[in-house]
């Protein structure tokens, strides 16, 4: 892999952390600049998975104080992410790698809207109390397994799902999320290490510039609104789901 490639890809592991924390569409920067360089669909997906493990440990050390609080929810809930994780990692393994290319742009054209619709969403949750019963936990474990095999918008599904359970601010939430994702991440990781095509010279600075995203991603968070981002990021992902469709399906 030539230098500038190590260097695109510490750029857009920074830029990736940072929307993760932020928009909760890291995938959507990360996928796409690994394909830049040359990795295959699946490949790409797998190596994306071992390098987000380190936007959620930067993002757990950037917010602290969000975290608060939470020590036993997290642990109770990190046995669901790592069970939706690990069983998103084997679907990915066990199908076809066609059937993940044929997937993907419609994964991530559906990430981009969801993350257009984000509001209306998180108006909903206002009205309903936040509380742990079998039925939000397992929505919850439900999008996990999505991040295990994809991940493209899987934070904000966690999110949704989250605030049916945790009854806190919004930047709370965010924060829960956003280490609940580092647990999934690191238990598809695991399998995917294992059994699955991780290309460690992309994993390297992509990983490096994930963790200082994610590091520094939870100040922006607290100060800077979402909605232009959430607008910027979706028109993106639009245009990359286009783009891959009509390389997969022409």
């Amino acid at each position: 892999m030539p230098p500038e490639a190590f260097v695109a890809l510490f750029a857009a592991g920074v830029a990736a952390g940072i929307v993760s924390v932020i928009v909760s569409l890291a995938s959507l920067v990360s996928y796409p600049a690994l394909l830049a360089v040359g990795l295959p669909p699946v490949s790409a997906n797998v190596t994306n998975t071992v390098a987000l493990v380190f936007t959620g440990i930067g993002a757990g050390i950037g917010s602290r104080r969000e975290l608060v609080g939470l020590g036993p929810t997290l642990a109770r809930l990190s046995i669901a992410a790592a069970l939706g994780g690990v069983v998103g990692a084997a679907l990915l393994l066990i199908l076809p790698s066609r059937s993940f290319e044929l997937i993907a742009p419609l994964l991530i054209a559906g990430a981009s809207i969801l993350l257009l619709i984000q509001p209306r969403l998180r108006e909903r949750r206002v009205a309903r109390p936040a509380s742990m019963r079998p039925a939000t936990v397992a929505t919850y474990t439900a999008t996990t397994v999505y991040t295990g095999y994809f991940g493209a918008a899987g934070g904000i599904l966690g999110f949704v799902a989250l605030s049916t359970i945790i009854p806190r601010p919004f930047h709370d939430v965010n924060a829960a999320k956003n280490t609940l994702a580092a647990v999934s991440n690191g238990a598809a990781a695991v399998l995917f290490i294992l059994l699955g095509p991780v290309q460690w010279l992309a994993v390297v600075p992509l990983a490096a510039g994930m963790f200082v995203g994610g590091l520094i991603g939870p100040g922006i968070a607290r100060r800077v609104p979402a909605a232009v981002l959430r607008v910027l990021i979706a028109t993106c992902g639009l245009a990359v789901a286009a783009v891959l469709a009509w390389g997969t399906y022409r």
